[in-house]
């Protein structure tokens, strides 16, 4: 696996690696790898000739006040795992390479941004939004992918994406999960042993909406408040929303139909957490 650190490198790298027409896939991550990462890089192997990988904590994604200093780093474990799934090429820049100095140009999806995580995270997808652009046009690649865990993101990447004329697939990928229902994230590393066991009412929450649902319930308000009540119950987790929004343009449902979006985050202790499901027969890609 040979690994680039500046975007000259980068971009040479890449266009070598298409030569002949071979397809590209890209999975940006910000490190602290887990399986579901790595459940994108195969999918990524599955559709494409050649998987290029980034590893980049994005500075401009975090608020003031929140787990930049602290975010798991751990790149020599993160490149064995690469390198054992086939990656072929790898772009771990600094940030001054990524953001030179002066630099004042932002990319924002207007609207989709203030939404879910936007409004609890205010500047959130601005950054999200900008570093990925920039990642496309480094590295041009014909399909990028995504886990369903940020199913905001993807929205709102998928929305840039097609706005922008970049020339790129959005591929969203299954949320991952332990065997216990949790969802994969590299903040899991934050919980004690009480505070993982309390983080699993946020799959009950679903778990139980999804049953009501299947149920024939279709009535938002009274899905949403099954799901803040299963919360509730849960002194350790401090909810910061439970919504049903259109998977599409994550503005709130009245009537929850077939491909809505049941999105929850909250915070178990100082962590902040955020999983998801949308309910139907679902077709990732």
């Amino acid at each position: 696996m040979k690994i680039c650190n500046t975007i000259r490198e980068m971009r040479a790298a890449c266009r070598a690696a298409r030569a002949g027409g071979r397809r590209l896939g890209f999975v940006p991550t910000m490190g602290a790898l887990h399986e579901g990462h790595l459940s994108l890089v195969r999918a990524a192997r599955a559709s494409c000739e050649v998987v290029v990988a980034s590893i980049f904590v994005n500075p401009t994604q975090f608020g003031p006040q929140e787990d930049l200093a602290k975010y798991p780093r751990s790149f020599e474990r993160d490149c064995a795992l690469l390198e054992k799934e086939g990656v072929e090429l790898l772009f771990a820049p600094a940030v001054e390479e990524m953001y030179p100095a002066g630099a004042g140009t932002w990319v924002t999806v207007e609207g989709l941004s203030d939404r879910l995580d936007g409004r609890s995270r205010p500047g959130h997808f601005r950054g999200v939004t900008t570093v990925v652009a920039k990642l496309f046009h480094i590295i041009e690649p014909d399909a990028a992918f995504f886990g369903q865990k940020d199913a905001a993101q993807v929205a709102i990447i998928r929305r840039m994406v097609r706005d922008l004329n970049f020339g790129v697939e959005v591929v969203a990928c299954p949320i991952v999960r332990e065997a216990d229902g949790l969802a994969m994230s590299s903040r899991n590393t934050y919980l004690d042993t009480e505070q993982r066991k309390r983080a699993l009412v946020l799959h009950r929450a679903l778990m139980r909406v999804k049953k009501l649902w299947t149920g024939g319930e279709r009535d938002a308000a009274k899905l949403i408040g099954v799901g803040r009540e299963e919360i509730a119950r849960e002194p350790m987790v401090r909810l910061d929303y439970f919504e049903i929004v259109d998977a599409e343009g994550l503005e709130p449902v009245n009537v929850v139909r077939d491909g809505a979006l049941v999105a929850v985050a909250a915070w178990v202790g100082a962590t902040r957490l955020i999983d998801n499901l949308v309910l139907g027969d679902v077709i990732y890609g």
